[in-house]
């Protein structure tokens, strides 16, 4: 990518960080459903699945796009030209497949950019950073550049459709998509994060491309505070002290804040406050809200992951009818706010794998309707 127009961008993003606080708190609005489950739209059965998407009314379909790992675009080698779409290392197979499907039947891609190659972080696991940022904001320019909507593909001359809303990585709060969380006893997560997020906004913004939006955050509902000792396996940080120190560390330039509000316990519903007092979930998103104002401005709230799980999950699953119910609640909180612009609902379909699978899905893993299908077809 041009360095010129790297410098630019990089110029245009902080004027807009500093912008930020101008904008209207009372922008007009019209809150979006949509789905997240790419084991049914992206390496599953696309042309089963999406026509069920259509007939529910689904305005957003969340996919990650996998920079690295199983399903990563990038190859097992660095990439050559990394900012040409049509590198040889690239395989954008079941991405170019799914965008397609989603453009047939009226529906948008939010593509979440996730997993770093080995070949980028000196040959760990796909949830450890990239050594060099400047490699994350080459594929998230490249990205945005295939999908562009102009972008004709070599080997068909076909154009491929638009992608306009992108996220930076996925719950980067949480150790299982993003590692280190602490260094000792400090917080390292968020600095690392800051950086991840800013070479994202910087690679999609760089393409120029009018109605490019980009949300970082994406944070897991809660987490423990704790650094990592024999009785915490899983040192994670909670949503508010995350957001904070993104901003001390400098993340900037995003469009929207993404927040997975999910529940803790089948006992609490949409409107319950859970017992975790460091919690962010769908009845105290205010408190998000207030402490995004005060940091950002009024940035726009995406929810791109949240759902209720049924039985038979043993743990946090509730009744098909009370599923149904807090889903109908959840959207009135949604669509209450003065922000919030998407509710994306994971999953369509339950996890074949009964005992270690999601079971939220609003259909059952034989593809039976429960009456939450319904449900989320009437939410407008």
């Amino acid at each position: 990518m041009p360095s010129r127009r790297i410098a630019l961008i990089t110029a245009l993003v902080a004027l807009v960080a500093c912008s930020v606080a101008a904008s209207s708190a009372t922008a007009s609005r019209g809150l979006k459903k949509g789905i997240f489950d790419e084991a049914n739209t992206l390496y599953g059965d696309p042309p089963k699945t999406f026509p069920i998407l259509k007939q529910l009314g689904t305005k957003y379909v969340r996919m990650n796009l996998h920079w690295g790992g199983r399903f990563g675009v990038a190859g097992v080698d660095r990439t050559v030209r990394p900012t040409d779409p049509n590198d040889g290392q690239y395989d954008w197979g079941i991405y170019d497949r799914a965008v397609q499907y989603a453009a047939e039947n009226g529906i948008q891609v939010v593509f979440s950019i996730v997993d770093t190659p080995a070949w980028a972080n000196g040959g760990k696991a796909t949830r450890y950073a990239p050594t060099n940022m400047r490699d994350l904001r080459d594929f998230a320019y490249v990205a945005a550049l295939r999908y562009s909507g102009t972008y004709r593909r070599p080997s068909d001359g076909r154009v491929l459709p638009a992608v306009r809303h992108w996220l930076a990585w996925n719950e980067p709060n949480n150790p299982i998509f993003l590692w280190p969380q602490f260094s000792g006893r400090r917080m390292v997560s968020p600095r690392t994060y800051a950086r991840m997020c800013n070479a994202i906004v910087t690679g999609v913004k760089a393409t120029f491309l009018r109605g490019e939006k980009v949300a970082c955050g994406v944070t897991a509902p809660r987490g423990n505070n704790s650094p990592p000792s024999a009785r915490n396996r899983r040192p994670s940080i909670s949503p508010l002290p995350f957001l904070r120190l993104m901003k001390r560390y400098g993340a900037r330039g995003f469009d929207a804040y993404a927040h997975h509000p999910y529940y803790g316990r089948p006992s609490e519903s949409p409107t319950k406050r859970g017992s975790g007092r460091t919690a962010v979930t769908l009845a105290n998103i205010k408190d998000l809200d207030k402490e995004l104002r005060r940091l950002y401005g009024a940035k726009r709230i995406w929810i791109t992951e949240y759902g209720y799980q049924t039985k038979p999950d043993r743990v946090f699953g509730v009744s098909y009818a009370k599923q149904a119910a807090y889903m109908k609640q959840a959207w009135a909180i949604a669509k209450r706010h003065p922000r919030i612009d998407m509710l994306l609902w994971f999953m369509l379909k339950d996890d074949t794998n009964i005992g270690m699978g999601w079971q939220s899905g609003l259909l059952t893993h034989r593809w039976a309707r429960k009456p939450s299908f319904n449900t989320f077809r009437a939410l407008r």
